[in-house]
């Protein structure tokens, strides 16, 4: 196992009390922060190191240099307040609040785990102004706090970061715009412009032009600089601090993964065959300890040149790991795989993404038939309403992004599209609960109820690779309307067996495990491991839980759901979804319109309250939702002892 080192605080305070030029000291807390950035992905095994690495000597300045959060404290209403829009960089953050004293060595250290900090913004965490959601949000956010700040009469500025491929969104120009006419000259963006998005460059997704003419045509004073030149980034905020009647935009020209050779992105591009590989995850071990090798070394050699002693690190205790229940099947993989065939019959099937064509999977379609893939950027609004107009014309459109993205951001759009009775596949990637560690922003609990408010569209989430396919084929040549098709992105905890001569049929679930004393409609390879999980503890306790495969989420065979519930007296449905709007609400419906509630008791188990952040058992765990927990539920539900 590697060996992660983090540099502690006391080492943070030794570099700001020594005698030096003021951009040495910079540098070193910049680079100190890198080290530690890294360090904590790693430990977590998750984040985003590339954007990290851009922003950090900017987000370095701002903290140690330029705003005045230090003199006043993080609570002061006069205080300058920063945050992130595009929120990838947030480990990078994390380490700067953590070298400041602000946030806990414990909560650093605990990335994407429960009680830690989350793998986005959040508030909860020390230091953190404002939570990132769904891209181009922060504009609007920040807009808002500066109002707020002229209206008490505060002092103090806003700084928000974005990123360059979050220009794509269109709030952002919502924003740019009316913060013009409303007169909001205490607001400062900051783009990092390192030309990289999640894989590719901007300019191949969707060219950005010439952003300081964009800019200025709303109105902004703009300026740009090196992103990395702290010299250059105190003359332009020196220049911004003399403008007094607009708000003020810097374009930071930055380097993806700056301050790791492999990891800057022109060297990477190169090495990944075009593509960036830095953007997310955790570096294997030997990218790791070269990485941590680089950046510890020029800081030592720094140290060294001033008179220094080199750094002092201290050890960072192994995270304590139970068995994974992880097996090698990703329902995505077979969802791109499935993608590409179906593509080769239907000549009028057409592919949209908004930059998350890796995440899903959907390269294979993009290489294989490159006129029929329309890349629209991180615009989700654009992309639906876009495929509105495809299916008008005749085409058979397959929207592709996150869950949380799509389903609510898009939602008017979506509607709109429904109501012109057209055919639209809609395939919500990363739906559900897990994986936890991105945050709230990314865990999709809504998208069902969201969808299933449209009349005549069917939802579908397949458990395994095979009825994956049979799902995508049933959207594509099954079925005359609109269907969303839920996928969760991670792999599953457990192959699920289908039985042999599986097909997938309308309205119909099927028996995964036998029992006799309660029945459990699940869904998704997740749920359903914990519901196999807790059929396997309640038989230990002579207690049969009957556990039943449902992949329709809106659309139930009335005839079918009489003959499955019939034997039994307690009814449960486990959700990957609110407690609102989902599998559970469908079937007591249908259950009630049928006259087979009589005499029966019927529970949803579904994640209540916002979504926790951590690793997977962590937080089904903390929701009730883990086999033990479940199976302990229902023993207790049905009168049971411990």
């Amino acid at each position: 196992m590697v060996q992660i080192m983090l540099i502690p605080l006391e080492e943070f305070r030794r570099v700001c009390q020594a005698a030096m030029d003021k951009y040495d000291r910079l540098a070193l807390l910049a680079d100190m922060c890198r080290a530690n950035t890294l360090a904590s992905v790693k430990r977590a095994g998750s984040g985003h190191l590339g954007s990290s690495f851009s922003s950090l000597d900017i987000v370095t300045l701002l903290y140690y240099s330029e705003m005045n959060t230090a003199e006043l404290g993080i609570e002061h209403p006069d205080r300058d307040i920063y945050f992130s829009s595009k929120g990838h960089d947030v480990p990078g953050l994390y380490a700067v609040l953590f070298s400041l004293g602000i946030l806990p060595k414990e909560q650093f250290l605990s990335l994407r785990r429960l009680g830690g900090t989350y793998g986005h913004p959040d508030v909860s965490t020390p230091g953190i102004e404002a939570n990132s959601g769904s891209l181009g949000m922060g504009l609007s956010k920040a807009k808002g706090m500066a109002f707020a700040k002229r209206l008490r009469g505060h002092g103090g500025r806003i700084f928000v970061m974005t990123g360059d491929g979050e220009l794509q969104e269109g709030q952002i120009y919502e924003a740019l715009q009316s913060a013009v006419h409303q007169r909001i000259t205490n607001l400062h963006v900051i783009v990092d412009h390192n030309k990289v998005q999640s894989d590719k460059p901007v300019k191949e997704i969707i060219d950005l032009g010439d952003l300081e003419a964009r800019f200025r045509a709303f109105g902004w004073h703009v300026a740009r600089c090196n992103g990395h030149d702290f010299r250059q980034l105190d003359r332009v905020l020196a220049e911004f601090r003399e403008v007094t009647d607009k708000p003020k935009i810097l374009i930071a020209d930055t380097i993806k993964g700056r301050g790791v050779s492999f990891m800057e992105h022109p060297a990477a591009l190169q090495a990944g065959g075009g593509l960036y590989r830095w953007h997310a995850g955790a570096p294997d071990d030997e990218s790791f300890t070269r990485a941590y090798a680089e950046i510890t070394s020029r800081i030592n050699e720094t140290l060294r040149r001033l008179g220094l002693s080199s750094l002092r690190l201290e050890e960072v205790p192994p995270e304590e790991t139970g068995p994974s229940g992880v097996s090698r099947e990703y329902v995505a993989d077979a969802f791109g795989e499935a993608l590409v065939e179906l593509g080769a019959e239907r000549e009028e099937l057409v592919v949209l993404d908004a930059d998350l064509a890796a995440d899903c999977r959907l390269r294979a379609f993009e290489e294989k038939f490159p006129e029929r893939f329309i890349e629209n950027g991180i615009a989700e609004q654009d992309m639906v309403t876009m495929a509105g107009g495809l299916a008008l014309q005749g085409l058979l459109p397959v929207v592709n992004t996150f869950a949380a993205f799509l389903a609510a951001r898009a939602n008017e759009q979506i509607y709109t599209n429904a109501c012109e009775r057209t055919k639209i596949i809609y395939v919500c990637h990363y739906a559900g609960l897990i994986p936890a560690g991105p945050g709230q922003s990314h865990q999709s609990l809504r998208d069902i109820s969201l969808f299933a408010a449209l009349p005549h569209l069917e939802i579908l989430q397949p458990c395994n690779a095979v009825e994956t396919r049979q799902a995508l084929r049933y959207c594509v040549n099954g079925t005359g309307n609109s269907t969303m098709l839920r996928l969760v992105i991670g792999p599953s905890p457990r192959r699920i067996e289908l039985p042999e001569d599986y097909q997938l049929t309308p309205g119909r679930g099927v028996v995964l495990a036998e029992g006799c004393d309660a029945l459990l409609f699940a869904y998704g390879p997740v749920m359903l491991h914990e519901a196999l999980l807790a059929h396997e503890l309640l038989a230990q306790r002579d207690f049969g839980l009957r556990v039943v495969n449902m992949p329709w989420l809106n659309r139930v065979d009335g005839h079918w759901l009489a003959e499955v519930v019939a034997p039994f007296q307690v009814l449960y449905v486990l959700e990957d979804h609110a407690p609102v709007g989902g599998l559970g609400d469908h079937l007591l419906n249908v259950l009630v319109d049928n006259g087979l509630m009589e005499g029966r008791r019927f529970r949803k188990f579904a994640v209540e309250g916002y979504a926790a952040c951590g690793t997977p058992p962590q937080v089904l765990r903390y929701h009730g939702l883990d086999g033990a927990s479940l199976a302990e539920r229902m023993w207790r539900d049905r009168g049971g002892q411990i």
